[in-house]
């Protein structure tokens, strides 16, 4: 299937819907900031196997472009911060972390399962996106997210 090559699907479910959110130190987080930046918002939380196995390869493809005005954005869905930290004291992540503590992003981005995961391009438009869990370091998945970052200087 799809996981297994790599490709993610067009998104065709609408206007990017607005994403402002904390993170665990209490900074503010809104989507709407990182135009001119390729973003991808995951949406993950500690009890989903699929999620924290997915979470090192966000880790690994934001390092990859970090001088190539690219972001990742994961967003824990409607748990404590005491559990997301106990979580990350476990599994050391140096990706931003924002807390959806409510669930009321969750129900905007219209999320159905999780890892959900949104490709959103430099002018803010959600372009791709995939649920389940994916290894975003592999060729066709670099391909894709490679044909939104601006050239290489």
């Amino acid at each position: 299937g799809a996981a297994q090559e790599g490709t993610l699907p067009a998104w065709t479910g609408g206007p990017t819907p607005p994403l402002v959110l904390q993170d665990l130190d209490g900074r503010r987080h809104d989507l709407a900031e990182y135009r001119g930046s390729v973003v991808v918002v995951n949406f993950w939380a500690t009890w989903c196997v699929p999620c924290r196995e997915e979470l090192p390869s966000l880790e690994r493809l934001r390092e990859m472009y970090r001088t190539r005005s690219f972001e990742a954005l994961t967003v824990n869905v409607t748990e404590g911060e005491a559990r997301v930290r106990r979580f990350l004291a476990e599994v050391p992540l140096r990706l931003s972390v924002l807390l959806d503590r409510n669930g009321e992003a969750q129900r905007a981005w219209k999320i159905r399962g999780l890892p959900a995961t949104f490709l959103v391009d430099r002018d803010g438009a959600i372009r791709f996106w995939y649920l389940g869990e994916l290894d975003w370091t592999q060729p066709r998945v670099l391909r894709t997210v490679e044909s939104l970052l601006p050239p290489p200087r």
